[in-house]
C-alpha cells in the first residue's frame, strides 16, 4: 500500500518562505507517474497548486506562477514544493496527490497524503 506523507508547513509572515515535501512509501513494484500538490483553505473546496510529470515537466495553478515552483527526486520517491513571496491567500492545508501504476497489471491508483498545514500571517 503506498503511502504519501507531507512535511514542511508551518506559520509564516507575508513574503516569507516554506518549502514542503512528500514521501512516497510502500513504493515496490509501482511507477509513480504524476506528482501534484493541491490545498483546501478554510470553507472552500481543494484547489489545484501544482503538478509535474515523472519526465520532469510542470504545471501551475495561476495564482501561484511565479511564486512556487514543484520539483521531485525519483530516486527517492519525493515531491518537494518551493513556495516563496507567500500571501495570507496561501494559507491553507497542502495535500500531495500521485497517480501510481502498479506493476505487472499496470492498473493505476490515485493516492493523498494526510496534508501540511501552512498559514500565512502577520
Amino acid at each position: 500500500q503506498v503511502q504519501l506523507v507531507e512535511s514542511g508547513g508551518g506559520l509564516v509572515q507575508p513574503g516569507g518562505s516554506l518549502r514542503l515535501s512528500c514521501v512516497a512509501s510502500g513504493t515496490i513494484f509501482t511507477i509513480i507517474y504524476d506528482m501534484d500538490w493541491y490545498r483546501q483553505a478554510p470553507g472552500k473546496q481543494r484547489e489545484f497548486v501544482a503538478t509535474i510529470t515523472r519526465g520532469g515537466s510542470t504545471n501551475y495553478a495561476g495564482a501561484v506562477r511565479g511564486r512556487f515552483t514543484i520539483a521531485r527526486d525519483n530516486d527517492k520517491n519525493t515531491a518537494y514544493l518551493q513556495m516563496n513571496d507567500l500571501k495570507p491567500e496561501d494559507t491553507g492545508v497542502y495535500y500531495c496527490n500521485a497517480a501510481v501504476s502498479r506493476l505487472p497489471s499496470g492498473q493505476s491508483y490515485q493516492y493523498w497524503g494526510q496534508g501540511t498545514q501552512v498559514t500565512v500571517s502577520s
